[in-house]
């Protein structure tokens, strides 16, 4: 109780409450705040404790990737310079397919007969629809040079890089609904529109077949074959992207040894690097939660 100069007692100040919409208390500032104010403060509680192990262990998918566009343009390059015959590409052609069929076979459990049957059809006329299309890519770029294909080329891989699902988020098994984002499409038509360039420079219809089969079934097909192993067991998966980093790396050095050595550090930077900056730089996250965000109403309509 307060008394003034003549003697009078104060009336109490009524006790302050949590108003939401109610407007100044009487007696409080706008700004006022009781001793409870800062109980109800979280610190870090949205913040992920992330493992080093399992960090590495995704970030493998994207150096996975790297290499199959790696193995792709070193495919590329030995058809321009016809290292690699016709022939021989067109039963790797036949290799892969028949490989990423049994892939699904054995690790999806929803392939019925079917369902397979279905795929085999659509493949049917995909290579039909290829092989007619084949003398149009031949003759698409002939009045563009080649410096210009080579830039728009590696600019449109660079930007399929960035844009591609690397978590596998729109990429579903065979008989599952399939929505992909807007991005994933850019990045995949990024890839086929990139196939065609390199597709028109090879001296024959049948080089640009062969090239187009290739590229595409790589673009379209590895992804699905590879998100079905790795659901079907992580060991598979890291074993044959191991592999595959080794297999790439291998033609990368048969090349160019400094595109051998930039590969080689682009790999560890992701691989292992990047996930230890992760890991690192979480230390220094600070989060806080309290009665000042916004409120979020919750309603309840079971009644």
């Amino acid at each position: 109780m307060e008394s003034n100069v003549e003697g009078n007692q104060l009336p109490a100040r009524p006790k302050w409450r949590k108003v939401a919409y109610g407007g100044m208390q009487p007696g409080y500032d706008d700004n006022y705040t009781d001793e409870s104010f800062l109980e109800e403060m979280v610190m870090n509680a949205n913040v992920v404790k992330r493992d080093l192990l399992k960090v590495m262990q995704d970030s493998v998918s994207i150096s996975q990737y790297l290499c199959i566009v790696s193995l792709v343009v070193c495919v590329w390059t030995y058809m321009l310079a016809s290292t690699i015959d016709v022939a021989s590409l067109i039963l790797l052609d036949v290799g892969l397919l028949g490989v990423g069929f049994l892939v699904l076979l054995v690790t999806t459990k929803r392939v019925s007969i079917n369902l397979l049957s279905h795929y085999l059809l659509n493949v049917a006329f995909f290579i039909s629809g290829l092989y007619v299309l084949a003398p149009i890519y031949h003759t698409l770029t002939r009045s563009i040079s080649s410096d210009s294909i080579w830039i728009l080329t590696v600019s449109l891989l660079v930007v399929h890089l960035f844009l591609h699902d690397y978590s596998g988020s729109t990429i579903r098994p065979p008989g599952a609904s399939n929505n992909p984002t807007f991005t994933s499409n850019i990045s995949l038509n990024a890839s086929i529109v990139a196939s065609v360039l390199v597709a028109s420079r090879l001296p024959s219809r049948l080089h640009v077949f062969a090239i187009m089969l290739f590229s595409l079934q790589v673009f379209l097909f590895a992804p699905l074959v590879v998100y079905c192993m790795k659901k079907y067991s992580l060991r598979l998966h890291l074993l044959f992207s191991f592999w595959m980093m080794t297999v790439t790396l291998g033609l990368v050095f048969t090349l160019q040894r400094l595109l051998f050595a930039l590969l080689l550090g682009l790999l560890v930077f992701v691989t292992v690097l990047c996930p230890y900056w992760l890991i690192k730089i979480q230390e220094y996250k600070f989060e806080i939660n309290g009665p000042w965000d916004e409120a979020k109403l919750c309603f309840d309509i079971t009644e």
